[in-house]
């Protein structure tokens, strides 16, 4: 049996989707879980159950202070050795991800991961197209046209559509012994920079330096952890780590990856409810 966790999410919903569509059946794990799914809390590692589990794709919990993140992860991967979970794939972060304040509790995870007694897969998924919006902000000036304030200034981000992730994540699920004991480096075949974004809106961009960037989300009400997690991400492609692009993706897929520009532009007009991309 597979089993995907953190089934409530975008993410392993999609995967679970995926998986139907192709015919294969798979239990969902949840915190909160629907009819059918098991329930899985990473918080209280004494109620983990992963008996009858043959392959567990283990989808971290939303972002946590470090040490509470590897507890958590370290639990997981316990839980499944004990139950007899024979195989485990574990949805990490991009490599090219390392200066992100995100990417330590993945590092050690992985490093739990592989000196468990399972057969393991490792996917360094990259950023999501559908998040690139969210660093960005709408500008409207009396008289002139509107424009994308920005602080990640001519970076650029080799983004991943979700959806395509997913896929990934469902091929490999399906036959998991031809991925043993590899680490597949998912990110997009082109990088996309703001100004692409606003190419294809038609618009201009108005770069600010991080500083302002750190004083508009303050100025938002954002709790001070995602404060640091969005500057992070804003500096990291501000300074190019996140532009290298590879091909495991399509490897996995089996075809070529959807347009990362195309889904960030949707992304930002869906985020910034004033745009539209025929009608900035």
């Amino acid at each position: 049996m597979i089993m995907v966790t953190g089934a409530s999410g975008r993410f392993s919903s999609a995967v679970l989707a995926e998986l139907r569509a192709r015919g294969i059946s798979a239990l969902g794990g949840s915190r909160t879980p629907s009819v059918g799914q098991r329930h899985v809390d990473f918080s209280v590692p004494d109620s983990l159950d992963f008996n009858g589990v043959d392959t567990l794709l283990l989808v971290p919990a939303g972002a946590q202070e470090d040490d509470r993140q590897i507890a958590f992860n370290r639990a997981a991967v316990e839980v499944a050795e004990r139950d007899g979970v024979s195989h485990l794939v574990y949805t990490s972060l991009t490599g090219a991800g390392d200066h992100l304040s995100m990417a330590l509790p993945h590092r050690v995870t992985e490093g739990i991961i592989m000196a468990s007694g399972m057969t393991w897969t490792i996917l360094r998924n990259g950023v999501y197209a559908e998040i690139l919006g969210a660093p960005l902000s709408w500008e409207r000036r009396s008289g002139a046209p509107g424009r994308i304030v920005s602080p990640l200034g001519d970076g650029a981000v080799a983004a991943v559509a979700r959806q395509d992730l997913a896929g990934a994540a469902a091929s490999l699920l399906s036959d998991p012994g031809r991925h043993e004991r590899k680490v597949y480096e998912l990110v997009g075949s082109r990088a996309v920079s703001v100004a692409d974004v606003a190419g294809s809106l038609g618009c201009e961009v108005r770069d600010i330096s991080l500083g302002d960037y750190r004083q508009l989300l303050a100025e938002g009400g954002m709790p001070s952890f995602r404060q640091s997690l969005m500057l992070s991400i804003a500096s990291v492609i501000r300074h190019g780590f996140l532009a290298r692009t590879g091909d495991d993706l399509p490897y996995l897929l089996g075809r070529e990856p959807t347009d990362p520009l195309s889904v960030a532009v949707k992304a930002v007009v869906e985020h910034h409810s004033g745009l539209s991309i025929e009608n900035n």
